[in-house]
């Protein structure tokens, strides 16, 4: 065996690793969501809920937060999304008082269940991430079980 046929190897098999432990860690690809007006996410390794979903129809990581008020967007992600602020808001949030900026979502997207016109705010000291709340949650029939979070398009 070679030396360059041995490190290919082992960069295949790392690679393999990898692909192998984000599958385990973020088991919610858009891929694996069908386009069925219920979907089942599987709760990850870290017992959070985190899926892939379309926001004004780009691909973006959230994490589902039951218990936050709303939608919650980074900056990095708001600047990627291209979302221009309706309005600046005082809000409390789990680190303390600070400032939000209000936008609305022209749809909010997982697998097949769908939210138009969602209510949001973009959070400059939120990390790189999306919380994905109650305003696009509490359209949803949502339950918990056994590790799983099934969310249900509700027709109005």
């Amino acid at each position: 065996m070679t030396k360059h046929t041995f490190i290919f190897i082992w960069i295949a098999l790392a690679g393999l690793i990898y692909y192998l432990a984000d599958g385990i860690q973020n088991p919610n690809k858009i891929k694996n969501l069908g386009e069925a007006s219920t979907v089942v996410l599987k709760r990850g390794l870290d017992g959070h809920y985190r899926t892939e979903a379309l926001i004004n129809g780009q691909k973006v990581e959230v994490l589902v937060d039951t218990g936050a008020t709303g939608v919650a967007i980074s900056q990095s992600v708001a600047d990627k999304l291209q979302l221009k602020s309706i309005d600046a808001i005082r809000t409390n949030t789990a680190n303390g008082d600070t400032v939000g900026y209000l936008v609305r979502l022209q749809s909010v997207k997982i697998g097949g269940v769908t939210a138009n016109n969602v209510s949001a705010m973009i959070a400059p000291g939120l990390d790189g991430e999306v919380l994905l709340g109650m305003s696009f949650l509490g359209r949803m029939d949502v339950r918990l079980y056994q590790g799983e979070m099934t969310i249900k398009q509700v027709e109005d």
